[in-house]
Formats: C-alpha cells, structure tokens, sequence
C-alpha cells in the first residue's frame, strides 16, 4: 500500500517541478520580450511544454516502447482516431441539445453568423481539439496510466490517472500583475495560488465530470491493448462541439436547469455530463459481463 502511495505521489512531484522552473522561466521570458502576456498565462503555457517534454525522458527511464504508450501501427491508429472521432460526436451531441433544449444553451444572435465564419469555427475549433487530445491522450492514457499499472491493480491505476487528469485542468491562477510590478518570486506566488485552486468549491461539479471522462477514456484505453487512437479521437470529439457550440452559443444564467451545468468552468461540464457517461460506463460493462457470461455458456 505504502508503494502505490509513492507511485501515486510522483506525478505530483513532476508536476510541481514543472510549474516551479516555469514560474522562473516565465519571469525570465517577460523580463527579456517585455509586457507581451500576463505571467500567469505564460506560466501555464510553459508548464504544460514542460510536462509534454518530460514523456521523452520518463519514456526511457521507464523502458516504453510508443506500443507500450497504446499506439497502434499507422493504419490502424488513423483507423481508430476516425472511430473515436465518431464516437466523441455521439456521446456528447445529445448533452449539448439537451442543454439547448432546457435553455440552458441560447444561441448567440448577437453576432452576424454566416455559413463561411461558421465553417471556419468549425474548422479551427477541429485542428485545436485535435491538438489538445493528442497531447493529454498520450501524457495522461499513454504515459501516466500505462506506467501505473505496472505498479498497481487497474481500476486504482484507472482512478489515480482520471484525477491527475481531472485536476490539471484547474491548475490555474486569476490573478493579474501588472508588468511594472513583477518581481522573479511573482511566478512562485501565482503558482501557489493556481495548486490552491484545487480547494475552490466552485470548480467541484466540473472537477468531478472530468474525472468520469478520464475514467471513460482509460476503460477505451485498456480494453484494447493499442488504442490510444481510439482515446485521442473521442476526446478530440468531445473538445471539438465544446469549442464550437461555446462560439454559437451563450449560458443562459437564468435557466431553471442550470444546475446541470458548471458555469465557472466551461458550461458544459457539470452534474449532467457525470451523470450520463456514469450510465454508458455502467452500460458497456454490464455489456461486457453479459457476454462474458454468454460466452462462458
């Protein structure tokens, strides 16, 4: 027990050395390009490249092969991107017309849409989402769930990856400081005040629904043993109608059924989101367990 504590607390540990050289690094970048970004920005920026970079090292201190990661070979892996793609599309479409059908979601019409503007929403929103489930897919379902289970039973490795995963997107600070008054110990504050964030209430409903998708993405990810494509396309999917229908579409704050969604986060995110991939995670593996019954017939 006290091994799989150390092996729980380690990615902690990377991700506290990433953000402490970033909050240094981000100091040093503004004191030499000037006032370009708010340093909180520019911390969590370099902290995400540095996270993305340490897969190089941890790879071969760990001896991974990229099989070992969950990629298949070339075809297949395209193969499984277009079917998480799909399958991304499916499992959150009815979310969001349910969320435009309670009101909840309103469409924009303060803004002069035509077809062309929202096809380039459509696109740029598709080439960013890809962007984003490949890098997480391959930190979160290759690298940190695989090393995992090699150290501990699954469903322990499954659930330690989903909140890593879960609260990363929470590592934030909001706090702006001006230019003129930063100091090379401004990033350290910001820093303290983003892993305190994880304490915030407000976050708890959104909080909770990422970790059921990390949980959804990491049953994809080991019921198959090269299937990292399958992760990196359904998340890819799910960021994809996230990005565009927050471009199409406001939060209606007076909506009676509000509730259902986490406003300080995305809008999206919340109790509904929870509650029904909860229901297709117990679907497919009650699906699973009954044709494992048949077959054992």
């Amino acid at each position: 027990m006290m091994r799989w504590f150390a092996y729980a607390l380690a990615p902690l540990v990377v991700l506290v050395i990433a953000a402490t050289i970033a909050s240094m690094l981000g100091y040093g970048l503004l004191w030499i390009a000037g006032d370009i970004l708010p340093l909180a920005k520019v911390i969590s920026k370099i902290t995400l490249i540095l996270l993305l970079l340490s897969i190089f090292p941890l790879k071969k201190y760990l001896q991974f092969s990229w099989a070992d990661f969950g990629f298949a070979p070339k075809a297949i892996f395209y193969k499984q991107f277009g079917q998480g793609l799909a399958l991304g599309v499916l499992t959150l479409l009815p979310v969001l017309l349910l969320l435009y059908w309670l009101d909840i979601h309103v469409w924009d019409d303060t803004r002069q849409w035509t077809a062309a503007k929202i096809a380039e929403k459509v696109g740029l929103g598709l080439f960013f989402a890809v962007l984003i489930a490949l890098g997480e897919e391959i930190l979160f379902r290759g690298l940190l769930l695989s090393g995992l289970r090699r150290k501990m039973p699954i469903v322990v490795a499954v659930t330690i990856s989903s909140i890593y995963y879960a609260a990363l997107h929470f590592l934030k600070s909001k706090s702006q400081i001006d230019y003129a008054n930063l100091t090379p110990s401004s990033g350290l504050t910001l820093m303290a005040e983003a892993f305190t964030n994880w304490l915030n209430p407000a976050i708890f409903s959104a909080l909770l629904a990422l970790v059921v998708v990390g949980v959804f993405l990491a049953i994809l990810r080991t019921r198959v043993p090269q299937s990292l494509g399958l992760c990196i396309g359904c998340h890819a999917g799910w960021v994809w109608q996230i990005k565009v229908s927050r471009d199409l579409f406001n939060v209606n704050l007076q909506a009676d059924s509000l509730f259902l969604v986490n406003t300080y986060y995305d809008g999206v995110l919340g109790p509904l989101v929870s509650i029904w991939l909860v229901a297709l995670i117990v679907y497919c593996l009650w699906s699973k367990l009954q044709s494992n019954a048949c077959y054992g017939d």
